[in-house]
């Protein structure tokens, strides 16, 4: 795999940033002016964990023309198995100090802990549901959408009806996962306290190293034959199936990987915002993601992560300076790079390369060879 200088550059943005944050805030004094508050530095974890989101639907729309309206699910699903590892860390130290249900059971007058979250107590079990939850949802959902050939605006509409059903599902108390409060009050991750300053530019540093390995995966993916064809088949899936190939398969591989994706951003991003309730679920987030990888330039992975960071940090001034504005703002946002910027910030700066950006892709699938 080779790395041209937009990918070296947002490794070392990402890298050298979350290390530059967790010093400034460990290694100063409170008073100093270049000292970084902990809220900061988990706020860039925060916007961090959207860069691998939206780095997840880039790979799925950039790369194979499917347009999801629904990887919140994936992202939100991630954030609840590793919420249920954080509830089950609090063990007696709970509002009513009972050391075997979580305070949200206790209150609804439950008895005993529901079967599906025994082995949450351990850390190994809950890294494993984080990435087996989402990519099975994904696997039978991908199965049987891109085996009956659903496309276009059809699977958009279904991807975004799956998030709203999970929605509607997770708000009901009796499913067992906190209802409309979700879970919150956090105490410890593997033994150490969230909420320390340590604790928070180590989760920084982590998500950043996490967030690089996503993209060199996804990078190694686009630009080998796996990712031709894959680019093959957003162009012209017909010709591609002519030629030898199954595009359902590709396709369902690439959905898998950017759910599995999708969902290591979400249990990274509970410990660091200190709350997972089902509004994670909303459709709207999900067409947030969208406008992220239009923003940077989809199809550019490196894009993606950008796009996701700046409108975040747009969000996060004008919903406390102008809090009325804000969504006018974003829709202005979408529609001036639609019109505008239709590769996006990184498009503007990109050479026409082979993968890099989806307009000035020309990649034709080789024939297979006729076997028998």
């Amino acid at each position: 795999m080779i790395l041209n200088r937009a990918s070296w550059l947002t490794l070392a943005l990402v890298l050298g940033g979350a290390a530059v944050l967790a010093v400034l805030n460990l290694a100063t004094a409170p008073d100093a002016p270049l000292h970084m508050p902990t809220y900061a530095v988990a706020l860039a974890g925060k916007y961090l964990c959207f860069a691998m989101l939206a780095l997840a639907v880039d790979l799925v729309w950039g790369f194979a023309g499917i347009l999801s309206l629904g990887h919140a699910a994936f992202f939100a699903l991630g954030g609840y198995a590793m919420g249920m590892y954080l509830m089950r860390q609090i063990g007696a130290r709970g509002v009513y100090g009972n050391a075997n249900l979580p305070d949200f059971m206790v209150f609804l007058g439950w008895h005993e802990l529901p079967w599906y979250w025994h082995g949450f107590e351990w850390f190994g079990f809950a890294a494993l549901m984080v990435v087996l939850v989402p990519g099975v949802l994904a696997l039978v959902f991908g199965w049987l959408a891109f085996r009956s050939r659903v496309t276009g605006v059809y699977l958009s509409i279904i991807t975004q009806a799956l998030t709203y059903a999970l929605l509607l599902a997770f708000f009901r108390n009796d499913m067992g996962f906190g209802g409309n409060n979700g879970m919150t009050d956090f105490k410890d991750l593997l033994g150490f306290p969230v909420q320390a300053e340590t604790t928070r530019c180590a989760l920084l540093v982590i998500t950043a190293l996490f967030l690089c390995a996503q993209f060199l995966v996804a990078r190694w993916l686009v630009t080998s034959r796996f990712g031709k064809v894959l680019v093959a088949v957003r162009d012209a899936e017909a010709r591609t199936r002519f030629l030898g190939y199954r595009p359902e398969s590709y396709k369902l591989v690439v959905w898998v990987l950017s759910a599995v994706m999708a969902g290591i951003g979400g249990a990274l991003y509970v410990p660091q915002v200190g709350i997972i309730n089902p509004s994670e679920f909303s459709p709207a987030n999900s067409i947030e993601a969208v406008i992220w990888v239009a923003v940077g330039g989809r199809g550019t992975l490196s894009g993606a992560i950008l796009g996701a960071v700046l409108v975040n940090l747009g969000k996060t001034y004008f919903t406390s300076a102008l809090p009325s504005l804000w969504l006018y703002a974003l829709g202005a946002i979408f529609i001036f790079v639609t019109l505008v910027l239709p590769r996006g910030i990184v498009g503007l700066f990109a050479r026409r390369e082979r993968v890099v950006v989806p307009d000035s892709v020309s990649v034709q699938a080789e024939p297979r060879e006729a076997t028998g």
